[in-house]
C-alpha cells in the first residue's frame, strides 16, 4: 500500500485487523438489498456492511445506486461478522467492514457481460472488450504469475550466473528461411525492414562480440496467417552462451525452470529424460511427444512377417517399409464405433493411411478381419507384443515408416482425448512431464519440392560432430546439434549448437539450401573474425506459462493477444491508413474490386 491513499487492499484484511479504521478502493462487485456489497481489487474481496441509520441515510442511497463495476472509496471500521455468518470460503471471510463514508470515483455503465469467473462468454466479446477481461480473477492470477515467473528467471540468469540482458533491434533485414516475416516500409523507395521472427543473428553477433552470455525477454513476430493457437506476436526467453556445448545449455535450462517454478505447482526433477528424433517418432509418432500416459506404438513388423497377408508383403517390401500398431486400453467399453470410424477417417484424410482394427475379447481371443490370416501362434505373439488385456482396442497401420509412425501418433492423442471425455483418467492435470528431444536430421526435403533441402531448425544450426564429414557427401544423413524442450507433448523450447565457421555457414547456404548467402554477409564476415563456438536457446514463454496454469490457449496468459484471424478485436487493428500517409513510403494500395466499388458508394 505504498505510494497509494489506502490503507489496505481489499484481500488482506483479517481478525487482527478488528477496531482499526481503513480505506479501501475497489469495484462494486456485487450488491445486496442495500444490505451489504463486495468491494473487488486486484487482490481480493471484502465484504462492505452499508449503515442503515437515518443519520448515514445519504450514504446507504449512494452505495446502494452504485452500478455494478464501479470504483468506489469506502472508509470504515473492520469488525468481526455475526457468529455463524463467517465465509470459511473467503481469505477475509471472518471480517467486514462497516462503512462510514463513501465516494463514487467512477460509475459504470450496463456491462457487455459479467465480470465472473463461471460466466461464459464469447471470445471475440472477450477481446473486444479486453480490459473488462483482465479484471476476471483467473487472467489476474494469470498475468501476476507471469510476472513471478519472468523475474525469478531474471534473477537466476543475470543474479547468478552472470548474464548480460541486452535489447536487440526490432527492426532489421529479411532473414532467408524459416517462418514469414511481417515487411515494415522505410521512406526509401522499394525498400523494406523485417520484423525479426527471433534475435537469432543478434544473438550469435553478441558472441562474437565477447558478451559471453547474452539473455533477453524478447519480443518476435511472425506472419503466419490464420493458424489455432498461435500469435503475430509472441515472447520468447533467448539465450546465447560461448564455449558451451548441448549437455551445458540443458543443465543450465533445467536450473532455470526449477528456480523459477512456482511453489504452488509442486517441485520438478532434474534431469529431465532425453530421447533422440528417431525414438520419439518410433515410440509416439511425433517429435514432441507426451508421455504422461503410455498407448506407445509398437513395431510388430516381426509378428507378421511370416504371414500371408497382401496388404503386410506390400508394405514390408518398401525399404523402410514396418508394421505398427497402438493398444488402446478398455477400448471396447470406452469407445463407440462411430468414435472409432472416426478415428480411421481421420488417419485417411491427414495422412492417407488406412487402418485396421483388433478387438480382443472378454474371453483373449482376437476379432478382426486380419484374424483369419493369422496363425495359434501369431495371435498369441500379437497378445504379447501389444500386452493386450480384454476389452482392448488394437488400431494397426502398414505402410512407410515415418507416415505409420505419424498416423499412429496423431490417432493416440485423437484417442486419449476419446478415453477422457468418456470418463477414464489418463492424463494427470497437474503433472509435468519435461523432455529433450535430441539428434534432430540437420535438412529435411521440402515439401514443394522433395528434391531439394530445407533446415529442419533454422540455417545456423551446427551438424552433429560424428556426421560432419557427412555434410559434403550426403547431407540427409546429417543430424544436428540441435535440441528441442516439450512440456506434456507441447514444444516449449528450442535450441542449436551454431556454426561458427564462416567457410561451413557459407556452404551450408550456397551449396546445400541453394540460398543466397550475399543477405546474411554480415554474419558471415563476423565468423571470419575470430568467432567462439557458441550456442543457445529460446524458451516460448506464452505457452510455457499456459501449460503451468493450465490454460485453454495462449491468449488466456497475454493482456492483450490477437484473435484467431491475428486480428486487435478491441482497437480494430490492423487498420486503413490514408494516401497521404503512405506517400512518404512510396507506396500505393491496389484494392480488390469488391472493395473498390464500395468505396465509390
Amino acid at each position: 500500500n505504498s505510494f497509494v491513499t489506502r490503507t489496505n487492499t481489499c484481500g488482506e484484511l483479517r481478525s487482527a485487523h478488528v477496531g482499526q479504521k481503513v480505506t479501501l478502493y475497489g469495484w462494486v462487485q456485487y450488491q445486496r438489498q442495500g444490505l451489504f456489497l463486495v468491494l473487488r481489487d486486484f487482490q481480493g474481496l471484502t465484504q462492505v456492511i452499508i449503515p442503515q441509520d437515518e443519520a448515514h441515510s445519504h450514504l446507504k442511497e449512494l452505495l446502494s445506486n452504485a452500478p455494478l463495476e464501479s470504483v468506489v472509496r469506502v472508509t470504515g471500521t473492520v469488525s468481526p461478522r455475526p457468529l455463524g455468518q463467517e465465509n470459511p470460503k473467503m481469505p477475509t471471510g471472518d471480517i467486514e467492514v462497516k462503512a462510514e463514508t463513501a465516494e463514487i470515483l467512477n460509475s459504470c455503465k450496463k456491462l457487455p457481460f459479467e465480470i465472473k469467473d463461471f460466466i461464459k462468454k464469447s471470445e471475440s466479446l472477450r477481446m473486444q472488450y479486453r480490459y473488462l477481461d483482465l479484471r476476471s480473477s483467473r487472467l489476474q492470477s494469470s498475468l501476476r504469475l507471469r510476472s513471478r515467473v519472468v523475474m525469478r528467471m531474471r534473477e537466476y540468469l543475470c543474479n547468478l550466473h552472470g548474464f548480460v540482458d541486452v535489447e536487440t533491434p526490432t527492426l532489421f533485414k529479411k532473414t532467408p528461411g524459416g517462418a514469414k516475416e511481417f515487411l515494415v516500409p522505410s521512406r526509401e523507395a522499394g525498400k523494406f525492414y523485417s520484423l525479426p521472427q527471433s534475435p537469432q543473428q543478434f544473438k550469435q553477433l553478441l558472441m562474437v562480440g565477447g558478451l559471453d552470455r547474452y539473455f533477453q525477454v524478447a519480443r518476435c513476430y511472425r506472419d503466419e496467417g490464420s493458424r489455432p493457437d498461435r500469435q503475430p506476436e509472441f515472447t520468447q526467453i533467448d539465450i546465447e552462451m560461448s564455449f558451451v556445448d548441448q549437455a551445458g545449455i540443458q543443465r543450465l535450462i533445467e536450473g532455470l525452470l526449477q528456480h523459477s517454478w512456482p511453489e504452488e505447482r509442486g517441485s520438478i526433477m532434474t534431469p529431465f529424460p532425453s530421447m533422440t528424433y528417431e525414438e520419439a517418432l518410433a515410440e509416439y509418432g511425433t517429435d514432441k511427444p507426451d508421455t504422461r500416459f503410455g498407448m506407445k506404438i509398437v513395431d510388430i513388423s516381426d509378428v507378421l512377417r511370416g504371414s500371408n497377408i497382401h496388404f503386410v508383403q506390400n508394405a514390408l517390401s518398401y525399404p523402410r517399409g514396418s508394421i505398427r500398431a497402438i493398444c488402446i486400453p478398455e477400448g471396447v467399453r470406452y469407445l463407440t464405433n462411430k468414435d472409432l470410424e472416426s478415428l480411421k477417417e481421420s488417419a485417411k484424410s491427414q495422412f492417407n493411411q488406412e487402418i485396421m482394427e483388433i478387438i480382443c475379447r472378454p474371453d483373449g481371443s482376437l476379432k478382426s478381419l486380419l484374424t483369419k490370416f493369422l496363425s495359434e501362434t501369431e495371435k498369441s505373439e500379437l497378445i504379447q507384443a501389444l500386452n493386450m488385456q480384454k476389452d482392448d482396442v488394437v488400431l494397426l497401420a502398414a505402410g512407410e515408416h515415418k507416415q505409420v509412425c505419424s498416423a499412429l501418433g496423431a490417432l493416440r492423442l485423437l484417442s486419449a482425448n476419446l478415453l477422457e471425455a468418456a470418463g477414464l483418467a489418463l492424463r494427470d492435470p497437474t503433472a509435468f512431464h519435461f523432455l529433450w528431444v535430441v539428434d534432430f536430421p540437420l535438412f529435411l526435403p521440402k515439401a514443394e519440392n522433395p528434391t531439394e533441402l530445407e533446415s529442419a531448425h533454422h540455417p545456423f544450426t551446427a551438424p552433429h560432430p560424428s556426421d560432419a564429414s557427412l555434410l559434403y557427401s550426403d547431407p540427409t544423413k546429417v543430424r544436428s546439434q540441435h535440441y528441442d524442450l516439450v512440456l506434456n507433448g507441447n514444444e516449449v523450447g528450442g535450441g542449436s549448437i551454431r556454426i561458427h565457421s564462416a567457410e561451413q555457414q557459407r556452404f551450408v547456404l550456397e551449396k546445400v539450401l541453394k540460398e543466397d548467402s550475399e543477405v546474411l554477409s554480415h554474419l558471415i564476415e563476423a565468423l571470419e573474425f575470430g568467432a567462439p563456438p557458441h550456442g543457445g536457446i529460446a524458451l516460448g514463454l506464452d505457452r510455457l506459462i499456459s501449460l503451468i496454469v493450465d490454460a485453454p490457449s495462449i491468449r488466456d496468459v497475454i493482456a492483450f493477444p490477437k484473435s484467431f484471424r491475428g486480428r486487435d478485436l478491441m482497437g480494430n487493428a490492423p487498420d486503413y491508413v490514408t494516401p497521404e500517409e503512405l506517400e512518404p513510403y512510396h507506396i500505393q494500395v491496389s484494392w480488390p474490386l469488391e472493395k473498390k466499388e464500395a468505396k465509390k458508394n
